[in-house]
């Protein structure tokens, strides 16, 4: 079965057309591969066996009539556990919806169908992808495969660290400040954070409607590029999705990237960020110079206001998408006898919402309120506009602008659980893409003291295309090998 983790995407694909092996013995080993480590991983929290077995069999009776087959026949694709999936439990890691089935697939999930890819499970996260460690899920924390003492990244960490401990071959994570990209980093994956509006969040549960994005983790950036070619595109089920075409990116990514213009960011380098992992992502910028790019120094002064507009912006909304939660329409309740109102809904939302999750909203909330919403929430809203005036005048003299991903490595389980400021500053590179909406990828660059860092490149709307072909360079130098 062993043979089978070493296979890119593609090459699986290829080989169930030809007939090399079948789907089902695919799905098998990663259902072998799951049950073999997960126990010490946890990066599911449902796996869908029978119905995973069951979508092999119906492609290889395909493939044997011959056929046509789908871009992603075969592949085990693992999704976070935020986006909706018929009949299967969709619980963003919350007690609140702990029993929750949803009764239609979101957007993504039915464009993975339609391609023949196999679902084989819902990962953990952080409880409604609110974390940058996925410490806050109801269920239990998931542990970094490159070190089980380690967190992953969130939110989406059991994504990246099923596609890191090659349990599967894809993932879908969503992004709200970094949580595609953060696990990417911290595992040693490829994750994409796409333009705002180029994959459809219908059927994605909300955090903060104006910054999430669904978007693909992979082992490699041309997995990474064949994922979001099936995932993205105009849907009239979500009135933010963009209308314009889609590009190949699985085609484009083999393009190369002689003269491309790399501005790195003085801001991305400043105060917080670790010496070492500063060295080794100038080490993958000079990888891309090698290969024929050039890179200038600049400033995007707007920067260090980021962070505090992005929480103020992404709280808010979240206290809003929320409120839904009463335990009445939606999800967990506790209803005593003789209750009143007041009663039945605080005690629901107190036990069903996480410490962190709660935080969150009365923080939104407040941010909100009158007296208090030109303060904050308009301010920060102004902030937002600043930064994107400043991306806009950066992408003048450069095509990407590189940097890393995380300011830190991998921290260990529990090691800042109790500095909640220290725990949100981690998120200070990754906020500016989600506030501007502008496309972000992170791909492996190195290892340090046995960690992995991730490169982050981020570039104008819709030019997913530079990332990736840039991030193909940069991960195709580092031979970083695998983790357990």
């Amino acid at each position: 079965m062993s043979q089978f983790r070493t296979l890119s995407a593609r090459e699986v694909v290829e080989r169930i057309r030809l007939g090399s092996f079948s789907a089902v013995e695919y799905v098998e080993a990663s259902l072998s591969r799951i049950r073999e480590i997960d126990g010490r991983i946890h990066a599911f929290l449902t796996v869908m066996e029978a119905e995973a077995l069951a979508k092999a069999k119906e492609i290889d009776a395909k493939a044997k009539k011959g056929e046509p087959l789908g871009r992603l026949a075969g592949v085990t694709v693992a999704l976070k556990d935020n986006l909706c999936t018929k009949g299967a439990p969709t619980t963003c890691s919350s007690r609140m919806l702990q029993n929750f089935k949803p009764p239609y697939d979101a957007t993504v999930v039915e464009r993975l169908r339609k391609e023949d890819a196999i679902i084989i499970g819902k990962t953990n996260m952080d409880e409604y992808a609110m974390g940058t460690s996925t410490e806050s899920s109801y269920f239990g924390p998931t542990r970094n495969p490159w070190n089980l003492n380690y967190v992953p990244g969130g939110s989406s960490g059991g994504s990246a660290a099923a596609v890191a401990a090659r349990e599967v071959s894809l993932a879908l994570g969503s992004d709200t400040g970094g949580s595609v990209r953060c696990p990417a980093s911290f595992c040693s994956v490829v994750g994409l954070k796409p333009t705002y509006g180029l994959v459809s969040r219908y059927g994605l549960i909300a955090y903060a409607n104006s910054l999430d994005q669904i978007g693909p983790l992979a082992r490699d950036a041309s997995d990474c590029a064949l994922l979001l070619d099936v995932i993205a595109g105009h849907d009239p089920q979500d009135s933010t999705s963009s209308p314009a075409p889609v590009r190949n990116h699985l085609k484009s990514i083999e393009e190369s990237v002689d003269g491309l213009r790399v501005g790195v960011p003085e801001e991305f380098f400043g105060e917080g960020v670790d010496p070492i992992v500063s060295r080794e992502v100038r080490k993958g910028i000079a990888r891309l110079e090698e290969a024929g790019a050039t890179s200038l120094e600049l400033s995007l002064p707007s920067l260090r206001y980021a962070l505090a507009a992005y929480y103020i912006v992404a709280m808010s909304e979240a206290s809003s998408n929320l409120a839904r939660y009463d335990g009445l329409r939606y999800g967990y309740n506790n209803l005593q006898p003789n209750d009143d109102w007041n009663a039945f809904f605080s005690r629901t939302r107190r036990e069903g919402f996480g410490p962190e999750v709660r935080r969150r909203i009365i923080l939104g909330t407040y941010a909100l309120s009158a007296g208090y919403y030109n303060r904050y929430y308009i301010k920060a809203l102004q902030v937002r506009a600043l930064i994107r005036n400043d991306f806009e005048r950066a992408f003048k003299s450069c095509d990407i602008l590189a940097g890393p991903t995380m300011p830190v490595l991998p921290f260990k389980l529990g090691e800042k659980i109790s500095d909640l400021l220290a725990l949100y500053m981690c998120d200070i590179l990754t906020v500016p893409a989600n506030l501007v909406g502008c496309p972000a990828i992170s791909v492996p660059c190195a290892l340090a003291n046995g960690l992995p860092v991730g490169l982050q490149m981020m570039a104008p709307f819709l030019r997913e295309d530079l990332l990736l072909r840039a991030g193909r360079v940069v991960a195709e130098t580092f031979q970083g090998g695998w983790p357990i």
